[in-house]
């Protein structure tokens, strides 16, 4: 028998033998199709409202959606510029297209978000955190936002294991009548020499198999003013060493098999040069560090639908993850730093669920992931990561109230090649969900749900040189929601859809994972301290109104209020809010459609913050609001439809930081012109 080193003995079958459940069911199972799914019926306004609130309705869980056409309106250049617009959403913003962007979901940090590209987690084992500004929306048809999980049975383990998850859905592709082919040209250009070309070519292989290919390739100097104040210093500066030259490339293949079973295949790499703009403090404004990214990945999906009582769903990846650190002002014995790591990963998925009766679904998938990180740091660790989920969910669908209730077996087991390795782990946590229909009509129901869930320490975490702790737990979160959704569609009435949600939550997150400076400030050290209390409220209304035959008005806000303390026995400042969590935060939308125009209009407000764990003056984080402005048009000339954008960014050109120090840019421009022949 093979033996892999510090597995727990009970574990070692499940490394083993997980990428290997369910295979002799599927395999009898493929067999040559003639059903063509390939294509896909262009959804009308109408039809796209109603699909979006029967999912936000029926949630157990909150969900928040943008779909295409709603993406196309917002001032947005990539994944990161989307989410800012979900209630209780944080985004980390290091400023420009280059700057890192990351997503913080009800104040539990960024490592409980997990991210999934047409159903397959983007992993990061490194630190943990995917960069959204890396990820375009050229082609996705679909973001969503869930806390909590995804209330489906039919998912991969992964799906299970985070405290909240974001989903990015690639646009499947449409074929006009008696079309095979389809090609899309488009071009952004603005403000701080942004150059932002992209293309997107479909093909019909036949009635069973179609593909995408869509490249893109961003450029911008990142060069923008912004204002600066130390005491009696007040002068505009030119952000430096923010620029950032990008390339996207990604080909996803569609098909369908017998019984409606479908299948798809997708390759991306991603390549970047940047330059890392630091903090503005003691008046230093020029920076030299660089970063090279090199970002590949292959994934394939296979749903197969044997009956009407059973499917299978196999998901399977290949991850390469290259990046290159350049520091030439930290000077070395020879020369100065220049960092690389490496990271791979290796992961399978397997998930069967089964109609037992006519209210009652059961469902188990297993995962299993291996990573790997290689760099070539001084007494590196060369550490690997087997990773092993099991989760048995099951969901009871009566006629007014439906519950959903599932178990996570996690089993962890890590490898170095110098030094001890941290503790293997095996973790069971739980998660209940319910939504009830109190009354007669269908358009008001209460939801709730309880989630316990974990997350590791990331490899610097645990092995970064002269800082990792190996001896730290993992993060323990608690989550409690109640809440309620009313969605109402009119068919026929100016008022054609309203849709309300409101939530009131709780969360716990224990053994918090912090730095702390030991004797050296140069040399901090990893500690599980904080214990994080949470609680929080937060809704979204969003409506649409045919105020004429070809007028239409659609009008969103939300709201979160959240109080997110620090309530640890060993806390400086017990009860002081917690760095960057605003205690009121928004974001509103109005646009309009008449005829083949589009107007939009963008607000979002974030309030006061502190940079520090001690809620004091010196570390206040003024506030910040911004005032965005759309215009567009659709045309049509020789059979070639035409879209041109023109926005208006940060109107009032307010100078603010979201992390402090790392100054935003003011009011700029973008415009950008597409062609789909």
């Amino acid at each position: 028998m093979i033996k892999i080193k510090g597995v727990l003995p009970n574990t070692r079958f499940f490394f083993l033998l997980a990428p290997l459940l369910g295979m002799g069911i599927l395999l009898p199972g493929i067999s040559a199709a003639q059903v063509d799914t390939v294509k896909a019926n262009q959804l009308q306004e109408v039809k796209i409202t109603e699909y979006k609130n029967s999912r936000v309705n029926l949630s157990p869980t909150p969900v928040q959606i943008l779909v295409g056409s709603e993406l196309r309106r917002l001032n947005s250049l990539s994944v990161a510029d989307a989410v800012r617009y979900f209630a209780g959403v944080q985004l980390k913003d290091y400023g420009g297209a280059g700057g890192l962007k990351t997503i913080n979901v009800r104040s539990m940090g960024s490592n409980h978000t997990a991210v999934f590209y047409d159903g397959v987690q983007l992993g990061n084992a490194q630190n943990g955190q995917v960069d959204l500004g890396k990820l375009s929306l050229d082609n996705l048809e679909e973001i969503a936002v869930y806390v909590g999980q995804k209330p489906e049975l039919l998912l991969p383990a992964k799906g299970f294991a985070a405290a909240s998850a974001l989903y990015l859905k690639t646009a499947q592709p449409v074929f006009s009548p008696g079309k095979k082919y389809g090609l899309g040209i488009s071009f952004k250009t603005g403000s701080f020499g942004l150059i932002n070309p992209n293309i997107s070519y479909k093909q019909k292989v036949s009635n069973k198999i179609a593909f995408v290919l869509d490249a893109g390739y961003l450029e911008s100097n990142g060069k923008y003013k912004f204002r600066y104040k130390e005491l009696a210093y007040d002068t505009t500066i030119i952000r430096n060493n923010s620029d950032v030259k990008s390339a996207r490339v990604e080909a996803t293949f569609f098909g369908s098999l017998a019984d409606s079973s479908n299948w798809s295949l997708k390759l991306y790499n991603y390549n970047s040069a940047r330059g890392l703009p630091g903090a503005i403090v003691s008046n230093r404004f020029t920076f030299t560090q660089r970063q090279w990214d090199d970002n590949s990945f292959v994934q394939a999906s296979y749903q197969n639908k044997k009956s009407a009582r059973y499917n299978f769903l196999l998901n399977t990846k290949y991850a390469y993850s290259f990046m290159r650190y350049l520091d030439p002002e930290f000077k070395q014995q020879n020369s100065f730093l220049d960092n690389r790591y490496t990271e791979t990963e290796w992961y399978i998925s397997a998930a069967h669920l089964y109609k037992i009766a006519k209210i009652c679904e059961l469902s188990l998938a297993t995962d299993y992931s291996f990573q790997k990180l290689n760099a070539n740091l001084y007494d590196f660790v060369y550490p690997s990561r087997h990773t092993g989920l099991v989760a048995l969910a099951t969901a009871i669908n009566l006629n007014r109230l439906n519950l959903q209730a599932n178990v996570l077996a996690t089993l962890i087991a890590e490898q170095v090649k110098n030094r001890n390795p941290s503790t293997s782990r095996q973790e069971y946590t739980p998660s209940l969900m319910a939504s009830w229909q109190p009354f007669q009509t269908k358009d008001f129901r209460v939801r709730s749900f309880y989630k316990s869930i974990f997350r590791m320490p990331t490899f610097n975490d645990l092995y970064y040189t002269f800082i990792g702790n190996t001896k730290l737990k993992p993060e323990y979160t608690s989550q409690y929601d109640l809440g309620f959704t009313y969605g109402h569609t009119s068919n026929g009435k100016r008022l054609a859809y309203l849709s309300v949600q409101a939530d009131a939550y709780y969360n716990l997150v224990k053994d918090k994972i912090v730095a702390i400076p030991g004797n050296n400030l140069g040399l901090w050290k990893m500690f599980n301290l904080d214990r994080v209390q949470i609680k929080g409220f937060e809704t979204n209304i969003q409506t649409v109104w045919d105020l004429a035959a070809q007028l239409k008005l659609k009008a969103s806000a939300n709201y979160t209020f959240e109080k997110a303390i620090d309530i640890s026995a060993t806390a400086f400042r017990y009860g002081d809010q917690i760095p960057y969590i605003p205690v009121h935060s928004g974001s509103a939308r109005f646009g309009i459609d008449y005829k083949n125009l589009m107007f939009n209009y963008s607000y979002i407000y974030t309030g006061e913050r502190y940079s520090q764990k001690a809620n004091i003056a010196a570390n206040y984080v003024k506030p910040w609001y911004t005032h965005d402005l759309t215009l567009g048009a659709n045309f049509v000339y020789q059979q070639t439809r035409f879209f041109f954008n023109a926005e208006i960014n940060n109107v009032f050109n307010q100078y603010y930081d979201v992390v402090l120090n790392y100054p935003m840019p003011g009011r700029n421009y973008r415009f950008t012109l597409s062609a789909n022949f």
